[in-house]
């Protein structure tokens, strides 16, 4: 078994967005995130299917052009290839957690480009 805290934010890897990689297993990886109030993860795209929670906040998805509002207490899930996006238009920051699977134990921002 794999165990993994979270010590502290993450990594800021864009001005305003806050990723902390968990654990991550064969199937399947875990990630933390918080977005800034006003901060922006432009559109791209990847492999991983990617499932969320929003715990506190709320985030403007773009999802292959169509816009949700995702806020707490709500999952997501984005399929893998598709082009996506996510805004903080609120006043607090957005908190929350997602799985990736394929899993992705080094994200880019770790230095494996994807």
């Amino acid at each position: 078994m794999d165990v993994q805290s979270m010590t502290d934010d993450g990594e800021e890897i864009l001005d305003g967005v806050h990723l902390a990689q968990l654990a991550a297993g064969s199937r399947g990886s875990v990630q933390h995130f918080r977005i800034e109030s006003g901060a922006l993860v432009g559109t791209h795209s990847h492999e991983h299917e990617q499932i969320g929670w929003v715990s506190s906040g709320e985030l403007l998805f773009t999802v292959d052009g169509e816009e949700y509002l995702v806020g707490p207490n709500t999952s997501y899930v984005i399929p893998g290839a598709t082009p996506h996006s996510a805004e903080n238009r609120g006043e607090v920051d957005a908190v929350g957690i997602e799985v990736f699977s394929p899993p992705r134990p080094t994200p880019p921002w770790e230095g494996d480009d994807e």
